[in-house]
C-alpha cells in the first residue's frame, strides 16, 4: 500500500509539472510574431512613428503674372530736335478748345485716326487758326504722313506771321519730316530756319 501511495503521488507530481510547462510556452510568443493594434470605432490605427521625419517639400513661391498689354508707340516728339513743347493755341472758342483737348486724347491712346477727325472739325470752325494746322501736322507725322506733314506746316506758318515760336517748331517738325523722307540737307536747311527764329 505504501508503494502504490508512492506511484500516485509522483504521477500528480509529473502531470503538475508537465501543465506548467505547457502553460509557460502558451505564453511566450515565437520570435517574428507581430501584436495585432487595437482597433478603434474608426478602424485600425495608424503606428506612430518616432524620430525625426523628413521635412516636407515646400513649394517656391510663383511669380504672378502681370499685365502685359503693350504700351502704346510714343509720337515722334519735335523737343528731339531742340524744340520746345507747342502752346495750346489762342482761341476763345470753347468747342474748339474741347476738340483740341479730345483729339490730344485721342492721339495719347493710340487712336489717331479719330484723333485727325477732331483737329479736321476744330479747323471748320476756325480755319485760320495757325496752331490748329500745326498740331495737325504733328500728328501727321507720328502717322508716317510725311509729305502731308510738310505741307500742313508750311500752311501753319503762313498763318502764323508775328508768331516766332510756332514757325521755329513748325521748321523742326519739316526738318524731322524731311530726314524720314531721307532728305538730310533739306532738314539741315529747315533746322538752321527754326534755329534762327529762336534766336532772341
Amino acid at each position: 500500500m505504501p508503494q502504490l501511495r508512492f506511484l500516485s503521488l509522483l504521477r500528480l507530481a509529473l502531470a503538475g509539472t508537465i501543465v506548467a510547462w505547457l502553460t509557460g510556452c502558451a505564453s511566450v510568443s515565437p520570435p517574428g510574431s507581430q501584436t495585432s493594434q487595437p482597433t478603434g470605432p474608426g478602424g485600425p490605427q495608424e503606428q506612430t512613428t518616432t524620430g525625426n521625419a523628413p521635412p516636407s517639400a515646400v513649394p517656391s513661391a510663383v511669380a504672378q503674372p502681370t499685365d502685359t498689354a503693350t504700351p502704346l508707340p510714343a509720337a515722334p516728339a519735335e523737343a528731339g530736335s531742340g524744340a520746345v513743347a507747342p502752346l495750346p493755341p489762342v482761341s476763345g472758342n470753347r468747342a474748339v478748345v474741347a476738340l483740341l483737348e479730345r483729339a490730344r486724347q485721342e492721339a495719347g491712346s493710340g487712336r489717331r485716326e479719330s484723333a485727325g477727325a477732331s483737329l479736321e472739325r476744330a479747323l471748320r470752325i476756325e480755319p485760320r487758326n495757325a496752331w490748329l494746322w500745326h498740331e495737325l501736322a504733328r500728328l501727321r507725322l507720328t502717322q508716317g504722313q510725311y509729305a502731308q506733314a510738310v505741307s500742313l506746316s508750311q500752311k501753319s506758318n503762313s498763318l502764323a506771321v508775328r508768331e516766332r515760336t510756332l514757325q521755329a517748331l513748325n521748321w523742326h517738325l519739316i526738318a524731322d519730316a524731311r530726314i524720314a523722307q531721307g532728305d538730310p540737307a533739306g532738314a539741315a536747311q529747315a533746322r538752321k530756319l527754326a534755329e534762327e527764329l529762336q534766336q532772341p
